[in-house]
């Protein structure tokens, strides 16, 4: 006599809490929530990806025979949160036990683990056994280490699962082939198109639902091309598989303005919500390389992102919770430039990033990394405002893999638990990996002065500015002696260049 409650990134049939299902007996409960779709005001695409997908999952249960309550997010009597819809399914039914899958993120399950006391009913919480490392043997694999460092985690992963391997050695020799996969792009590269549907009548539903009731969020509606079953999902990897897993590796980190999607696999959204699980689309990759249809650098890279950095990032993330929320090793106090909400900035390649993930609710590892995150770190803008930015722009963005990804690798707002260095660049990165600079008001080559490309002193200041925090680290010695070595007159235009920009961008001048 179970009441089964399925949250919106949960959604697969193999999750946790639907094992061992009566289907006589038990009820599946799903329910669109206010508390849920505006504890951030997410990007409009993720709220319609989400409900559209939660909608044909219910109906993906009830054709298979369950019995299943789904409350609308314009249902009158909807209470607006997932407590108030528990306590309404269980006052309308004989259940007395609620089993849930573990919420994924921390402010989520810290919510239920008082809903004992609050709830009339049994509450069973079970693990989330979608994950390939567990809470506790990821805190086994921490435990005594000096540092944690992604690529050792991924190795014991590798040896765990057997992917790539022969016997105890990687296939190819190397564990990681990182420096085969940062080609800059070349003229002439015909990216495939990423998958796309067509909405049916209950996106069409979930869209205009959206529109009335979320106004005023981020992003772009339309145009709408996402899967939302799985069956959608299986073939947007297969697309990826087919079209553009082959070139992947080798342009993994490019930039090209007008091209959003490259030749990335855009199948985060469905691994995180549940819709594809993530060791069969490291296997169907594996698989391609074992029958020679994709190259090693490929297959691996690929399968490093999901076997490696996505269990490792939520390790981590779990691992430093409820402290790594509050880290900011650098202090940084500056508010988030308007920009980032309207992409109206004279740097394109910040302009382009802007615009495509506020029309897609996507943007591709480089982009989020060396541009947006690049600009944040060097700009000294609070990590509050950079995590709350990135959680609702992104349709596969949840805290447990935003929140690592932007404090510990784009900010290094935690001192050092995720990278072993700021990834902080000058404009020479993102001209080499894209052609971004081309079409911008800023020129690259120039270092200093009003024309010159913000990234370019903006850096050098970012380093005099936390030389206490850096000066001690190994990989940054040379960058300081590189500093050391610059004209007394080099220092005092990037100070001055520095200052002016930052006037410029506090009273909310064009920049």
């Amino acid at each position: 006599m179970t009441l089964r409650l399925i949250l919106g990134d949960q959604l697969g049939v193999g999750i946790s809490s639907l094992k061992d299902t009566s289907k006589k007996n038990d009820l599946i409960l799903l329910c669109e929530v206010k508390t849920e779709a505006t504890y951030v005001k997410h990007h409009k695409k993720k709220i319609a990806f989400v409900f559209s997908s939660m909608r044909h999952f219910a109906n993906e249960l009830r054709a298979q025979g369950f019995n299943v309550l789904y409350t609308a997010y314009d249902d009158p009597q909807n209470s607006g949160s997932l407590l108030g819809e528990v306590k309404r399914a269980l006052a309308k039914t004989n259940k007395t036990d609620v089993v849930v899958t573990e919420a994924s993120e921390y402010r989520l399950r810290d919510e239920m683990s008082r809903w004992d006391e609050q709830l009339a009913a049994t509450v069973t919480v079970l693990d989330d056994d979608r994950f390939l490392c567990n809470h506790s043997a990821f805190n086994d694999w921490a435990e005594g280490r000096k540092q944690l460092r992604m690529e050792y985690f991924y190795r014991d992963m590798r040896r765990k699962y057997s992917v790539l391997m022969n016997d105890a050695q990687p296939v190819g020799g190397q564990w990681n082939f990182d420096a085969e996969n940062r080609k800059p792009p070349k003229e002439g590269l015909n990216v495939p198109s990423t998958f796309h549907t067509t909405p049916d009548a209950i996106t069409t539903e979930v869209m205009a639902l959206v529109e009335q009731h979320f106004p005023d969020h981020f992003g772009n509606l339309l145009p709408f091309h996402y899967a939302v079953t799985r069956e959608q999902a299986l073939a947007a990897l297969d697309s990826f598989i087919e079209t553009r897993l082959q070139t992947f590796g080798d342009y993994q980190d490019a930039m090209v303005q007008g091209e959003p999607w490259m030749y990335h696999s855009h199948i985060s959204l469905y691994i995180n919500c549940g819709l594809l699980d993530p060791l069969e689309c490291i296997r169907r990759a594996e698989r391609t390389y074992y029958d020679g249809d994709a190259p090693l650098n490929s297959v691996e890279g690929f399968i490093r992102q999901i076997l490696g950095w996505r269990e490792y990032i939520r390790g981590i993330y779990w691992l430093k919770m409820p402290e790594y929320k509050e880290a900011n090793y650098l202090n940084a106090t500056r508010a988030l430039p308007d920009f980032y909400w309207t992409g109206d900035t004279q740097m394109n390649c910040l302009r382009q990033c802007v615009t495509e993930t506020k029309e897609n609710a996507y943007a591709h590892h480089i982009q989020r990394l060396m541009v947006l995150g690049n600009f944040a770190l060097i700009a000294g803008i609070h990590p509050d405002e950079v995590n709350e930015w990135f959680l609702l722009v992104y349709a596969d963005a949840y805290e447990w893999v935003e929140l690592p990804n932007v404090t510990g690798m784009a900010l290094f707002a935690d001192g050092g638990v995720v990278a072993s260095k700021p990834y902080a660049s000058s404009g020479a990165y993102i001209n080499k990996m894209s052609d971004y600079c081309k079409s911008c008001l800023y020129k690259v080559a120039k270092k200093n002065g009003p024309e010159a490309c913000p990234f370019n002193y903006l850096y050098w200041d970012f380093l005099t500015r936390n030389r206490e925090h850096f000066a001690g680290n190994p990989r940054m010695g040379l960058i300081y002696k590189s500093y050391a070595r610059m004209s007394d007159e080099k220092h005092d235009a990037v100070a001055d260049d520095s200052r002016r920009f930052f006037k410029a961008l506090d009273s909310g001048q064009a920049i």
